[in-house]
């Protein structure tokens, strides 16, 4: 009896002495497997706080946890423990979280095979294990998951042949395996069954053989497929202009070969999405294929022998004689009309130009080319006459009109009230208001400059004045001195997007509603694409941002400041310095400069990085995250500190892959307007491939506006 007790006591004392790990719950025990499979000392990680001695997981750093029916306590549905340099391998026991939903271990050091036992966690839909070192195959048990919508496992050392079960996988919304190492034939069959697919990227692997046609089934897929960087070959399958017109290519650096279909989505695509594919031939690259050019010059060839054969020599003189004739009698025509024009019209010149100081509105002439008599002006002409009948004034100063319907006296903007409306590296911008009530924005370069200078001024300035877009801002009028430059353009009367959107204090302006921030961002859209396809210098702006965008009374967007910054290497930019004659009619004022552009690419931020138009994308991006959410990239929503990505875009990107309800991430305001739901989500779509960090992934500006254009619509 005495040894019973004393086996008791001895039993007590052992329960006593040790430490309570098993009141932790089972999700907690799992996870407490991650914690053991890190190398790094968990005091130095987010890993300090997960304690065996709670009760519960769901107060540790990185989890999250949710009631579920039938238990009592709440279980543990997601992992997020991201971007902290952790080195380990992911454990098998994770696959015993049952309700687990997400798994976010991206941009960590985990390394090894994704483990088989991952799959019993049949509630997970969303894996996102990118920028690791994980290698292995991909688990052919990967779609035991029913649930499964979006994987990414890219940025990892992966190898290994497709899974043909893929096709298993009913729900998959995302697959990104980009940057490994998978190899071998895509499989055909997989695509045909994954109806809810939006997003394809297999670049940069070592994929072989044709593009599967089944592609082409993808009736769900948008932004970007993205096949680039592999070792794919054999002709482009036509079934791919069967996928949505949103849809962009990108197929570069392959083997593809023959000629590009140009048919359904294929016609939308620029030259970009195929270079470096050597035997690719077509539309839109700037190489006809040899076939088909023969086969229209033997064609061509066989007509002209036919035609050939078919006239008589009498009949081929005679017909020579009356196009001989025809021509002699047009131009003589042509030589009657042009002096009589000339002598009614006392020298009129077809620009209708005449100098400021002059009281004459330049006629009109009745004998001008077609594009003179439909209003637009020939303007290489018309600078060339300036340059060669104005050099002599140019000492004292020049005010050239590029808008023949805007003119007004150099006096008259001598003697107009000026304001200033703000000061940046790109110069002073003054609010003009001339003697008829006509308001104009003047901006002051200043700098010095001689007559090479001139002629580049003028040319500049030439290429933003053929510019003529309802979403971009008209120049009207220049002038030129050799220590002061002036741009003058229409003055838009509503402020700017900033201004609109918020005050900087992060709370976004209440009058503007959901309708009316996609008016912006559709008109804001079409004048870049303008400026990147259409304008005579296909031009990059570089710089923009919302207080680039102005508004007016009905908030339609004007796109400024496009190319200034070629203007300002040549005038060597530096108002506050210059002393011309025009200084004294224009105020000075301390005015704030702006801060650091936090809309700028990453790309951008690298000193000795040129310009492209995928700054102007990724820009306008980070500006739709903002009219979307309410918050400005120059405050940041979260904690990190970032330089990189924006804390903004870096915010946004991270509430979709952890799921986190809409209002959450949009400006309260918006959920005020519950139909505007799914076009909100489309432009969060939208934004989101604008942002990609990697330039050559995002869509153009012509993609951006196409896409905006069918929301709401």
């Amino acid at each position: 009896m005495k040894k019973l007790l004393l086996l008791q006591l001895f039993f007590v004392y052992l329960l006593r002495g040790l430490k309570p790990a098993f009141f932790l719950s089972p999700d907690g025990l799992s996870l407490l497997s991650l914690k053991s499979a890190v190398d790094q000392p968990s005091g130095q990680s987010i890993f300090a706080d997960w304690n065996e001695d709670d009760a519960t997981p769901c107060n540790w750093s990185g989890i999250s946890c949710k009631n579920v029916s039938g238990f009592p306590d709440p279980r543990v549905v997601g992992i997020a423990v991201s971007g902290e340099n952790l080195r380990g391998y992911i454990p098998s026991e994770l696959g015993n979280l049952i309700y687990l939903r997400r798994l976010n271990l991206h941009n960590n050091n985990f390394y090894g095979s994704i483990p088989d036992q991952l799959f019993n966690a049949t509630s997970l839909h969303s894996m996102f294990l990118y920028g690791n070192n994980l290698s292995g195959p991909l688990p052919p048990s990967i779609c035991k998951l029913p649930r499964l919508q979006n994987i990414d496992l890219s940025n990892n050392s992966l190898s290994g042949s497709l899974p043909e079960n893929l096709k298993n996988c009913k729900q998959l919304q995302r697959l990104i395996l980009a940057r490994n190492k998978f190899s071998g034939e895509i499989p055909d069959g997989i695509w045909p069954e994954l109806d809810n697919l939006i997003q394809l990227d297999l670049s940069s692997n070592e994929f072989n053989g044709p593009i599967p046609s089944t592609i082409g089934e993808l009736n769900s897929l948008s932004g970007t497929l993205n096949l680039s960087y592999n070792l794919l070959s054999g002709n482009l399958p036509k079934t791919l202009g069967e996928l949505p017109v949103i849809v962009s290519f990108d197929l570069r650096h392959n083997n593809l070969s023959g000629e590009i279909p140009e048919t359904g989505s294929f016609a939308n695509q620029g030259p970009t999405a195929f270079l470096n594919n050597p035997l690719l031939c077509g539309f839109p690259l700037q190489k006809t294929c040899k076939n088909s050019s023969t086969s229209s010059s033997s064609g061509t060839q066989n007509s002209g022998e036919t035609q050939k054969k078919g006239l008589t020599p009498g009949l081929i003189l005679l017909i020579s004689a009356a196009d001989a004739v025809g021509v002699a009698v047009i131009g003589l025509i042509i030589v009657y009309i042009y002096w009589k024009n000339k002598d009614s019209s006392n020298g009129c010149s077809c620009t209708g130009k005449a100098k400021f100081g002059d009281n004459k509105k330049g006629k009109l002439c009745s004998g001008c080319s077609f594009a003179c008599i439909n209003g637009y002006r020939n303007e290489e002409s018309e600078f060339e006459d300036n340059e060669k009948g104005e050099k002599s004034g140019k000492a004292e100063g020049e005010l050239v009109a590029i808008d023949k319907g805007f003119s007004f006296e150099l006096d008259e903007l001598l003697r107009a009230s000026a304001y200033v409306l703000g000061k940046s590296g790109l110069g002073i911008v003054y609010k003009v208001v001339l003697g008829n009530g006509i308001p104009v924005a003047v901006r002051r370069l200043g700098g010095e400059g001689g007559e090479q200078r001139y002629k580049e001024f003028v040319g500049e300035v030439q290429a933003i004045g053929k510019v003529k877009h309802p979403n971009v801002v008209k120049l009207r009028a220049y002038y030129w001195a050799p220590d002061e430059k002036l741009l003058i353009s229409d003055f838009i009367s509503n402020g700017n997007l900033a201004n609109a959107m918020k005050g900087r204090n992060g709370q976004t302006s209440t009058s503007l509603s959901w309708s009316i921030r996609l008016k912006i961002a559709k008109g804001a859209a079409r004048g870049l694409a303008y400026l990147h396809e259409c304008s005579p210098r296909k031009f990059v702006h570089g710089d923009v941002k919302p207080s680039n965008i102005l508004l007016d009374n009905e908030f339609r967007p004007y796109i400024s400041d496009f190319g200034l910054n070629r203007l300002i290497s040549i005038t060597g930019n530096n108002p506050d310095s210059s002393s011309g004659g025009f200084i004294g009619g224009l105020p000075y004022k301390s005015v704030q400069t702006e801060r650091t552009n936090s809309y700028r690419a990453p790309e951008a931020r690298v000193l000795g990085n040129r310009a492209t138009q995928k700054w102007d994308v990724y820009s306008f991006g980070v500006i739709l995250l903002e009219m979307l959410t309410g918050k400005s990239p120059e405050l940041s929503p979260t904690t990190s500190t970032s330089i990189e990505v924006p804390d903004l875009v870096r915010w946004v990107k991270k509430g979709f892959e952890e799921e986190k309800p809409l209002s959450d991430m949009v400006d309260p305001m918006l959920l005020q307007e519950v139909h505007a739901k799914k076009e909100v989500l489309a432009v969060f779509q939208v934004a989101l491939a604008c942002t990609e960090e990697d330039s050559e992934i995002r869509p153009r500006m012509k993609t951006v506006s196409e896409n905006l254009e069918r929301i709401g619509t």
